[in-house]
């Protein structure tokens, strides 16, 4: 039951941000279905609501199974916990506890004293794998913060003059604009927007989703955040313009000094303090995480990747290989200070690895 739950919360993987990815199961006593559902986009109904809807009066003695405790709060919709005891379901199942302080138990608790038989821990480290970013948002104020990279077969992003596309085949770029779909938002540097002028946004007509995500209205574009300390950008870039036939979202252009440039309407500026004589990537992450950012995707090069790295504000590398060779003239995955001894060298945890057409895509995550 919590499997398929599960398995529910990840159709709203493309729509719920700031909310996490919920998915519920009634079950009555005979272990037969008779209420499912799943959050499908911030501020509509809860995966409760819909479960119990279909369910109707057969709730009364049923088991719910939910992948994140029931909210106890007001918000933009009631308590889910409420309308899990006037439903009269005598046995609430949880993956996990929420991590948002505003309920953080108080959902559990309520159902407690409801005289409801409340529970938690059941599939709870595949719980926590839907919802990362807002469980980390949750936990530090950041979001879960995720690079891409693409490099050859000896490592090397671009040719020495600075040309990379394409180094991967047109597989890996799909599945990328999965993961920009999923995300939050999509961060990149001055460097590379100005070197290959790109528009930032999720291509929708490349992906294959399904009827329950097409269903949706307005699929979202993540908002782009630009990091431009220098103010190098000018308004001529494809993703600090507008078009019709290809919309793309908003723009968050984080600068030391606000551009006296005359932008359009979707772009805003944000001046953050500088660190040296850079921008203050760890001031820069808690902005974001005050603007309800669950994830972050980076598509960088070498100098904003080795930053953060160096400020160990990577969670995930995501590294599409191609079968190619650059040579040693290429440009490298991280721009970072010199290594010089072992213990300060940067392990990382593999957790997939698997070939995207041509292509070798690997992920691991960081040891901080």
């Amino acid at each position: 039951m919590m499997a398929r739950a599960i398995q529910l919360a990840k159709r709203g993987e493309f729509t719920t941000t700031p909310n996490p990815n919920v998915g519920c199961v009634i079950s009555n006593s005979e272990g037969v279905i008779i209420g499912e559902g799943w959050h499908k986009k911030a501020g509509t109904p809860h995966a409760e609501v819909h479960a119990l809807e279909q369910a109707g009066v057969d709730a009364v003695g049923a088991t719910a199974f939910v992948t994140l405790e029931p909210c106890s709060h007001y918000g933009k919709t009631g308590p889910c916990a409420d309308l899990l005891i006037a439903s009269g379901v005598t046995r609430v199942v949880a993956a996990m506890v929420d991590p948002n302080p505003v309920v953080s138990g108080a959902g559990l608790k309520k159902l407690q004293e409801a005289g409801i038989r409340a529970q938690h821990g059941l599939l709870q480290t595949a719980a926590e794998q839907l919802n990362r970013g807002f469980i980390k948002r949750m936990r530090t104020g950041k979001p879960w913060v995720t690079v891409k990279l693409a490099a050859s077969l000896d490592g090397k992003t671009a040719l020495a003059n600075g040309l990379s596309q394409w180094i991967t085949g047109p597989f890996a770029r799909q599945d990328v604009q999965r993961h920009r779909a999923k995300s939050c938002a999509i961060l990149s540097g001055s460097g590379t927007v100005n070197a290959d002028n790109p528009m930032l946004n999720v291509r929708y007509c490349e992906l294959k989703l399904s009827t329950d995500v097409l269903a949706q209205q307005d699929l979202r574009q993540p908002l782009r955040v630009l990091l431009d300390g220098r103010n190098q950008l000018p308004t001529s870039l494809n993703c600090l313009q507008s078009f019709e036939h290809n919309p793309a979202g908003n723009v968050l252009l984080i600068n030391g000094k606000a551009s006296e440039h005359q932008f359009e309407q979707h772009v805003s500026q944000w001046q953050a303090p500088f660190n040296g004589n850079k921008l203050d990537l760890q001031k820069v992450m808690s902005k974001l995480g005050d603007m309800q950012l669950n994830h972050i995707w980076v598509e960088a090069g070498a100098k904003l990747a080795g930053a953060l790295l160096q400020n160990k504000l990577i969670d995930e590398l995501i590294l599409y290989q191609a079968p190619k060779l650059i040579g040693g003239a290429g440009q490298n995955l991280f721009d970072v200070l010199q290594i010089e001894a072992m213990e300060q060298i940067v392990e990382l945890n593999w957790t997939d690895i698997r070939q995207v057409g041509d292509d070798i895509k690997m992920t691991a995550l960081f040891n901080h």
